[in-house]
């Protein structure tokens, strides 16, 4: 078996448990159960699963869960013990100190004070202030990536098919931008039918073969909000940009679609401190 075949059976056996992990977060995600579903020992899977990712199979697990709990949390009426139950943790005290540990408060109060907050009416029903948003002209982008069906917040499945293909062929490169398109609106079509791409930049030279497939940004003006914090707050973001920020801008958006890029990873820093550029499109 030379290099090359070998890089690509690793990259279906990445896709498979990476894609497991996502369908299967209620369930017992037990390291050799994952390890028997990339058909290799235990023993090498994990340091594989590590130099390609950079984290461990179990910090993987982890963060997906408290991921989809932030979002629980944010998004829905379940009880906070509904939730921990949800997420893996039997015990609510448990939930509550890991939850504290990466979000930096306790769930119950995160619900309360989360940064989503920050995007809404105060209690006395004066209009938050604007945030500051930059104006920003750009040129088309031409982008390879993985297409994603289903919840806005499943996205990652389709980022992590993307980041081991892209390594597993040695096409990854450190200048590449990670880029979010978005193409329905979650507050109208249903999550199950909602339609993204994960991508990156660079791609041009990349042969299009599965799962990749090539998406080009329109060029022009954006208006660009900056996000820090959890992803499971950006919904948020996105209603004050078209109920707040743009009837007082004066400016019409443009019939193109709206992008999100990444600006650190989820892997490096913890949830609160993630920064995410949000760009509108303006006629």
């Amino acid at each position: 078996m030379n290099g090359e075949t070998a890089w690509a059976l690793y990259e279906n056996r990445l896709r498979r448990v990476s894609a497991y992990i996502h369908d299967h977060l209620d369930e017992d995600l037990d390291m050799e159960r994952l390890a028997e579903i990339a058909c290799m020992s235990s023993y090498h899977w994990h340091r594989i699963y590590r130099a390609i990712y950079g984290e461990t199979l179990a910090a993987t697990v982890k963060r997906l869960r408290l991921h989809r709990a932030a979002g629980d949390i944010v998004r829905t009426d379940l009880t906070v013990g509904e939730i921990a139950k949800r997420s893996g943790y039997p015990n609510l005290q448990s939930f509550n100190r890991i939850f504290k540990s990466v979000y930096g408060m306790p769930p119950a109060r995160y619900r309360r004070e989360g940064s989503h907050k920050a995007f809404e009416p105060s209690p006395d029903g004066k209009t938050t202030p604007m945030f500051d948003i930059t104006l920003r002209k750009i040129e088309p982008i031409e982008l390879i990536g993985v297409p994603h069906a289903g919840s806005y917040m499943q996205i990652g499945k389709a980022f992590e098919a993307l980041f081991g293909a892209l390594h597993a062929r040695g096409l990854a490169k450190p200048e590449m931008r990670m880029i979010g398109v978005y193409f329905d609106d979650p507050d109208i079509v249903p999550a199950e039918k909602l339609r993204s791409i994960a991508c990156a930049t660079g791609g041009s030279g990349v042969p299009i073969e599965p799962p990749f497939e090539r998406q080009t940004i329109d060029g022009g003006e954006y208006a660009v909000l900056r996000h820090k914090g959890p992803y499971a707050d950006m919904h948020k973001a996105y209603q004050w940009l078209y109920a707040e920020w743009l009837p007082k801008s004066g400016r019409q958006i443009k019939d193109s679609v709206m992008f999100e890029e990444y600006l650190n990873n989820p892997r490096d820093v913890p949830p609160t401190e993630l920064l995410t550029d949000i760009y509108m499109p303006l006629a």
